[in-house]
């Protein structure tokens, strides 16, 4: 169990790590919206939703789960933060269960991906057969598909749709790869000077609070 110091430092760094992150997510939000807006297709219009749910017949893309038996929520295929650098556009946004989408946060959060290149592809990945006993996501897997073929054959069919889906919105795939490229330096860069700048302002204000009750002592 962690002291009433430690626990103090742990809170006061994952703070500034919820600033970084929000502001990475904030930034990636206001480029979506000027890559996007000359596109016909809105992201937010219940004209994608209706298309997201018809192309994966309202089921989960991930487990195939049915939409309409469970908690839903919107997925991003691509996570917007600083490792998968995703975008809030069409063809990187799904409707999903609330289950797969905090599963598949651990893939999407690691900085180096092993299984496979973007974070989705390896959340599909995890099939039992190249990951340690102790992975929780295949053993996550294990438990929607108990039997091992029918887990391996499920993944690879899903991960294929997926594929196919966003192989069909073209301007998406055109603009992404050279994002990809670029995004996730830059993108890890503002998560330190945001985490610098607070430490240096917390500094700051921690000082002149503390100047000011000394003219009072």
């Amino acid at each position: 169990m962690k002291d009433p110091t430690s626990q103090l430092r742990y809170a006061t760094r994952r703070a500034k790590s919820d600033v970084a992150n929000k502001l990475i997510s904030m930034f990636l939000h206001e480029l979506s919206r000027k890559i996007s807006e000359k596109w016909l297709l809105k992201v937010d219009s219940e004209e994608y939703e209706g298309l997201v749910r018809k192309w994966f017949d309202n089921r989960c893309p991930y487990c195939s789960r049915s939409l309409a038996d469970t908690v839903c929520v919107i997925e991003h295929l691509d996570g917007m933060n600083r490792y998968r650098a995703g975008l809030h556009v069409p063809g990187n946004v799904l409707v999903a269960c609330k289950t797969c989408n905090s599963e598949k946060r651990r893939d999407d959060s690691l900085k180096v991906l092993l299984l496979a290149k973007s974070g989705w592809e390896s959340f599909l990945s995890h099939d039992g057969t190249r990951c340690a006993g102790s992975c929780l996501t295949c053993l996550y897997w294990t438990r929607v598909w108990d039997d091992e073929t029918e887990r391996r054959l499920r993944l690879t069919e899903n991960l294929q749709k997926v594929r196919a889906f966003r192989r069909a919105f073209a301007a998406f795939e055109q603009v992404f790869p050279s994002l990809i490229e670029i995004l996730p330096t830059l993108l890890t860069k503002l998560y330190s000077d945001c985490q610098i700048f607070a430490e240096k302002e917390i500094t700051v204000l921690l000082q002149t609070v503390e100047g000011t009750l000394g003219t009072h002592s």
